[in-house]
C-alpha cells in the first residue's frame, strides 16, 4: 500500500514537473518563436512573398505603422471583422519578419476618442455605419523624419492586393525620396510645365515624381532615372535608339505609347478638335527584335462604344457610341495585377492600335486592358478621320475574340545593337556638334545583355492622354481612369526591386465549389420551367385584366355588373384566377426545390464544422480508455 502510494506521489510530482517545466519553456521561447509558423492552407495565404521579406530585412530605419479600427461598429459586419482579423495577422507577420524594424501599433477608434482624432487628422476614410457611429478601418505609416502614408480605408474587397499595398507601404517609407521619371513626348500637351499647362496626367506626374522632361532631339538621357516614360516620340535616330536600348538593359523601366492613329498628335489639340493628317509611332527597330507587334490598323469595338454627340444625315442632332472610341469597362482588366486591379472606372481610348507577341519574343506579355470579345480593325487613315459611328459600323469587320489594348512585359533583353554603339549624327555646325560631344562624353560604355530584368508597360494609343477623353469640362470632374492608369504604371514600376513580381494574392475567403456548382446545376434544371410557368403567368394576368376590363364596360352599359357577366365569361373568369394561383404555387415550389439540396448540404456541413471535431475527439477518448482497461 505505502509502495502504491509512493508510486502515485511520485507520478503527480512528475507530472507537476512537466507542466512547469512545460509554462517556462513557452515562457522563455516565445520571444524568439513569435514569428514561427506553419501554413498549411492550400493557397499559403499566411506566408509571405520572398520580395516582401527582402523589403522588411533591407530596412535601413524604423518605420511605425498604427492601425485603426473601430471594433465595436466592425462587429457589426462579418466581412470587415474578418478582414480585420486578416490585416493584424499580417501585420505581425510583418513585425516579426523585420527583426523589430517595423513597429506595430493597434488603435481602436471609438467616438471622439484621441484615435479618432489622429484617424482624422491623418486623412482616413470615416464610413457611415448603422449604429450611426463612424466606422475607421486604415493604416497610417510614418518614417523617422516624420513622413507620412496612410491606406485610407482597407477595403475586403483589395484583400487579393492586401500585402501588395504594405509592402509598397513600407518601400515608400524607407525609401521617401520621389522616383526620376524621364519624359520623352512629340505631344504637345505633355510639353507644358506641369503645374499650369500641359495636360492632367503631366500634372500629376510632376506633382508625384521628379520628373525630368528630355528634349526630342536629346543626344543623352538623364543620369539616375528610375524610369522612362516613352509618349507617342518622333521616330528615334540611331543614335537615340540606341541609348533607349542601353536604358532597357541597364534599368529596364519602361513605359512606352505608341498609336496607328493619334488625333491628337497634330498640333496637340483637343481630340474633339482634330486635323485631318494620319499620324503614327511605333516601336522602331525594337518592335522586331522584342518580338512585340503593333498593328497598322486602329481598333473598333462596338460592344464597348463610347456616346458620342454627333450629327445624323438629316441634321439634327443625336447621342450615338462611337465604336473607334472605346470605354474598356473594368471587366475587360486585369484583376490581378496591381497596375489595373484597383481601377473601378472604364479606361476611355481613341482609336487605338492592338498588341501581340510573337512566338520567339525574348518577353513573357500580359493583357491588362483589352478589347470586349468582337472587335474591329479599321484603316488607320481612315479611323484618324473624322468618321461618323455610322461609317465605323459600315467598314466593321468582327473578329472573334478580344485584342490586347495594354500590355505588361517582362524578361532578360539582348541589345538590338549588336555590333555597337552608332555614330553619333553631327550636325556639321562646329559649335553645336562640340556641345553635343560634351554632352555624350560620359555615356556608360555598351552593354550586350540585360543587367536586370526588364519590366515594361506599352499602352497601343496616345490619344488616351487628352484630357477631353476622361475630365468633365464642367467643373473638371474625372469620368474615367486614364490618368490612373498611368500613375499606376509609373508607381509599379519605380517600386522596390522584387516588388514588380508581387502579384495579387489569393483572397481567405474560399469559395464553397460544391454549393457552386449544385446551384448551377439547379438552376440549369428548374429555370427553363420557371420561365415558362412565368410565361403562363403573365399571359394569364394580362388576359384576366383584359376580360375584367370588358366585363365592367358590359356592366356600366347595362347598369349592372352581375347581368354583363354571361356563363360562359363567369366560368372562364373563375378558371383564370384560378390558374393563376396554381401557377404562383408550381413557381413557389419550383423555389422550394432549388434550395433544397443546397441547404441540407449547409447543414450537413454546419453539423460537420461544429460537432465533427468534438465527436471525433470524443470517440478518440473512449478508444484509448477502451485499450487502458483491455491492458
Amino acid at each position: 500500500m505505502i509502495d502504491r502510494l509512493t508510486g502515485r506521489a511520485w507520478s503527480l510530482i512528475v507530472a507537476l514537473l512537466i507542466v512547469f517545466v512545460f509554462v517556462l519553456a513557452n515562457l522563455a521561447l516565445q520571444p524568439r518563436l513569435a514569428g514561427a509558423r506553419m501554413d498549411f492552407t492550400q493557397r499559403k495565404l499566411f506566408t509571405l512573398s520572398d520580395a516582401t521579406r527582402d523589403a522588411l530585412s533591407q530596412l535601413a530605419e524604423p518605420v511605425d505603422l498604427t492601425f485603426v479600427y473601430s471594433r465595436r461598429v466592425g462587429q457589426d459586419y462579418p466581412r470587415i471583422r474578418a478582414h480585420a482579423a486578416r490585416v493584424r495577422e499580417m501585420l505581425d507577420a510583418y513585425a516579426s519578419a523585420s527583426g523589430g524594424q517595423l513597429r506595430i501599433r493597434q488603435m481602436d477608434a471609438t467616438p471622439f476618442s484621441e484615435a479618432e482624432d489622429i484617424a482624422l487628422e491623418a486623412g482616413l476614410v470615416a464610413v457611415p455605419s448603422q449604429s450611426g457611429d463612424p466606422l475607421y478601418f486604415g493604416l497610417i505609416g510614418r518614417n523617422s523624419v516624420d513622413d507620412q502614408r496612410i491606406i485610407a480605408f482597407l477595403s475586403p474587397d483589395q484583400e487579393s492586393k492586401l500585402e501588395y499595398d504594405l509592402t509598397r507601404m513600407v518601400a515608400r517609407l524607407d525609401d521617401p525620396a520621389p522616383a526620376r521619371v524621364g519624359l520623352i513626348s512629340s505631344l504637345q500637351g505633355m510639353q507644358g510645365d506641369g503645374r499650369e499647362t500641359g495636360y492632367a496626367v503631366l500634372r500629376d506626374l510632376t506633382r508625384s515624381y521628379g520628373l525630368e522632361r528630355i528634349d526630342p532631339d536629346f543626344a543623352s538621357l538623364p543620369d539616375d532615372l528610375d524610369v522612362l516614360v516613352i509618349a507617342h516620340p518622333e521616330p528615334f535616330n540611331d543614335y537615340q535608339a540606341w541609348l533607349v536600348d542601353q536604358f532597357a538593359l541597364r534599368t529596364g523601366r519602361l513605359i512606352w505609347i505608341v498609336d496607328p492613329a493619334a488625333k491628337i498628335a497634330a498640333g496637340g489639340g483637343s481630340i474633339f478638335d482634330l486635323d485631318t493628317t494620319p499620324q503614327t509611332s511605333g516601336l522602331g527597330r525594337f518592335s522586331r527584335h522584342w518580338g512585340l507587334v503593333l498593328s497598322e490598323q486602329a481598333v473598333a469595338d462596338a460592344g464597348n462604344a463610347l456616346p458620342v454627340q454627333t450629327l445624323s444625315p438629316d441634321g439634327r442632332s443625336a447621342i450615338l457610341g462611337q465604336p473607334l472610341f472605346i470605354a474598356t469597362p473594368p471587366a475587360t482588366m486585369s484583376r490581378t495585377d496591381p497596375i489595373t486591379s484597383e481601377l473601378d472606372r472604364a479606361v476611355h481610348f481613341g482609336a487605338p492600335g492592338a498588341l501581340s507577341l510573337t512566338s520567339n519574343s525574348p518577353l513573357v506579355g500580359e493583357a491588362l486592358i483589352s478589347t470586349g470579345p468582337a472587335p474591329s480593325y479599321i484603316p488607320a487613315d481612315e479611323a484618324v478621320e473624322d468618321m461618323l459611328p455610322g461609317d465605323v459600323i459600315a467598314s466593321y469587320d468582327t473578329l472573334s475574340g478580344p485584342l490586347t489594348l495594354a500590355m505588361r512585359l517582362s524578361g532578360r533583353l539582348t541589345t538590338a545593337f549588336p555590333d555597337g554603339p552608332p555614330s553619333l549624327p553631327l550636325s556639321g555646325d562646329p559649335v553645336t556638334d562640340e556641345l553635343v560631344r560634351a554632352e555624350t562624353a560620359e555615356t556608360l560604355p555598351h552593354i550586350a545583355r540585360s543587367e536586370k530584368p526588364a519590366a515594361m508597360v506599352v499602352v497601343a494609343d496616345a490619344d488616351f492622354l487628352d484630357d477631353g477623353f476622361y475630365i468633365n469640362p464642367t467643373g473638371g470632374a474625372v469620368i474615367a481612369d486614364n490618368g490612373a492608369l498611368v500613375l499606376n504604371s509609373v508607381d509599379a514600376l519605380t517600386g522596390i526591386e522584387g516588388l514588380l513580381s508581387l502579384r495579387s494574392r489569393a483572397e481567405s475567403r474560399r469559395p464553397m465549389t460544391l454549393v457552386e456548382k449544385m446551384r448551377a446545376e439547379a438552376e440549369a434544371e428548374f429555370l427553363e420551367e420557371q420561365v415558362r410557368l412565368e410565361d403562363q403567368l403573365a399571359d394569364r394576368e394580362t388576359e384576366l385584366q383584359e376580360l375584367e376590363a370588358d366585363l365592367r364596360e358590359s356592366s356600366a352599359l347595362l347598369g349592372d355588373f352581375e347581368v354583363g357577366l354571361s356563363g360562359e365569361s363567369r366560368a372562364r373568369l373563375q378558371e383564370l384566377r384560378s390558374e393563376i394561383v396554381e401557377t404562383r404555387d408550381r413557381l413557389r415550389a419550383i423555389e422550394r426545390d432549388f434550395r433544397h439540396d443546397i441547404d441540407q448540404l449547409e447543414g450537413s456541413l454546419k453539423a460537420v464544422n461544429i460537432w465533427g471535431g468534438a465527436a471525433l475527439a470524443v470517440l478518440l477518448g473512449l478508444l484509448l480508455w477502451w485499450r487502458g482497461r483491455r491492458r
